[in-house]
């Protein structure tokens, strides 16, 4: 019989608490409640949890100060809870390590349905690559290779580079400025249209259901498993974009500097 997984939720609310205890115990979790960062920390030292759930706005320590010292101590996957509903809020909590985001009041099944996509996520603690796939597609970040239904899909150095940043991190919105500088360099972290086209291209090769698109905060490779579609508005702009400008990406310094594989 296989263990249940043991959730860590942090919120000073206790009513918020129950919800979330009722709602992730009916599904078969074991949840473990704290209404402070003190007392979170100290359950996840003792019980070493599968997921943390928190909430940012807490008196004295705030969840975000709450995520860091989590991560400091273990690699643990964590979803943030929270009543602020600005982009800016959410871009901040993903930009800071969380990997998925809720507002409340929220809906006890998507509460569920988001723990359990999030768990299904690969998190490495000791840094193996791994092998990621999504439908036909299999990523072996290793060896650097993609097959798509067992052939072998010719990527160029820049193509690969961008899947290899999404894949990495599997479910995770990864933010516009931080794959355009990883991939580019930090000078290109405002130049928002080479990032929409080399998406496209990558679609292209690959399906349109492969990149997820976060219309202005970014992109997300999905789990095996999710069959949510491409954002096909956003699609279909990037793919008229790169109709447009297919001929000045030519000059693509990234491109340059090597040859394609």
């Amino acid at each position: 019989m296989a263990t249940e997984q043991l959730i860590l939720a942090v919120d000073d609310e206790p009513a918020v608490l129950r919800v979330v205890k009722l709602a992730l115990s009916s599904e078969g979790f074991r949840v473990l409640g704290a209404s402070s960062a003190q007392e979170a920390l100290s359950i996840a030292e003792s019980y070493r949890p599968d997921l943390a759930l928190i909430d940012i706005m807490m008196p004295e320590v705030d969840g975000f100060e709450l995520m860091r010292s989590l991560r400091e101590r273990a690699n643990i996957p964590i979803i943030l809870l929270t009543a602020k509903r600005r982009d800016s809020d959410k871009v901040l909590g993903l930009e800071l390590g969380a990997d998925d985001y809720l507002v409340k009041p929220f809906n006890p099944d998507e509460l569920v349905a988001r723990a359990r996509a999030v768990l299904r996520r690969p998190h490495r603690t000791d840094g193996t690559p791994q092998v990621v796939r999504w439908r036909d597609i299999e990523i072996d970040l290793e060896r650097r290779l993609v097959r798509q239904g067992g052939e072998i899909v010719n990527l160029t150095r820049t193509e690969w580079m961008l899947l290899q940043h999404l894949a990495a991190n599997p479910g995770k919105i990864m933010l516009n400025a931080e794959l355009l500088a990883k991939v580019w360099g930090p000078e290109y972290r405002d130049d928002l249209q080479y990032l929409r086209v080399w998406v496209s291209r990558l679609r292209r090769k690959l399906g349109a259901s492969l990149i997820r698109t976060f219309q202005g905060i970014g992109y997300m490779l999905p789990v095996d498993g999710d069959d949510s579609s491409a954002d096909e508005d956003a699609l279909s702009e990037a793919d008229e974009l790169d109709l447009a400008e297919d001929a000045t990406m030519a000059l693509d310094p990234a491109e340059a500097r090597a040859e394609p594989r």
